[in-house]
């Protein structure tokens, strides 16, 4: 599988990111504002705002005077299966938090293998999930993870994909024509949010955004009631302005 270029931000702001936690890993004791921009390089207008990102989510904790330590979240963080169900733990926060700033399920999918997955849920009482009519690994020219996915393989990836699922018709809605597909995929921005407007199920709309992370291609995305429509690009900006947590602890 080959991805095509990936988009900018938020990625930049994770790469910054990590350089920062890099530098404060370095100094058990803390490290202050003014010696992790030396050391990183970043200007203070950078790196203000990742810094209270950081500290929001757990990764780095502000001492005495300034200094930055490592912060518990980073610390949960160990290795093999330990590692692994921290991180678990740590998206399913992050995903609840999405969840509830938005008003709207979301969902983390992944494109692994040759296929479409959702990796972690969060919904709720009043953010429902949609309900899985045909399987999403066989829907990914219908719904917006899934044409989210697809957007970022190249000509190849996404040929081979469609060789495997061929796409059906799901709603009035649902594109199928291949050559169609390709194009709308071939346009779409990276920073613009992929919309699904009632092409995997009648009622129901969605958005996602990408998460790519070096060889793997994944996304954020959230489903509304056909009534709630008009939150739906609302809601998916700030799906995407606040996709840098989920994507910084993919990173780590």
């Amino acid at each position: 599988m080959a991805l095509r270029p990936e988009p900018t931000a938020p990625f930049h702001s994770v790469q910054y990111a990590l350089r920062v936690l890099e530098t404060v890993s370095k100094y058990g004791d803390g490290v202050t504002g003014a010696r992790i921009a030396r050391e990183t390089g970043l200007p203070a207008g950078h790196l203000a705002p990742l810094l209270l990102t950081l500290r929001r989510e757990g990764y780095v904790e502000e001492v005495g005077d300034g200094a930055y330590v490592v912060g518990a979240s980073l610390l949960l963080l160990g290795s093999g299966a330990a590692r692994r169900q921290a991180l678990e733990g740590r998206l399913q926060n992050t995903l609840a938090e999405l969840r509830d700033a938005v008003g709207a399920a979301v969902y983390l999918s992944r494109y692994t293998d040759g296929e479409v997955s959702v990796v972690q849920v969060a919904d709720g009482p009043l953010t429902p999930a949609v309900n899985e009519w045909v399987d999403f690994r066989s829907a990914a020219h219908a719904s917006a993870a899934g044409k989210c996915l697809l957007a970022q393989l190249d000509h190849d990836a996404r040929r081979d994909h469609v060789s495997r699922h061929r796409p059906a018709r799901l709603t009035s809605r649902t594109i199928t024509d291949e050559k169609i597909l390709f194009s709308q995929l071939d346009a779409q921005a990276a920073t613009v949010p992929v919309l699904d407007l009632q092409e995997y199920a009648v009622g129901t709309v969605c958005a996602a955004v990408p998460l790519t992370a070096g060889s793997s291609a994944g996304c954020l995305a959230l489903s509304l009631p056909i009534q709630e429509a008009h939150r739906l690009r609302s809601a998916a900006e700030t799906l995407s302005r606040r996709a840098a947590p989920v994507l910084l602890a993919l990173a780590l």
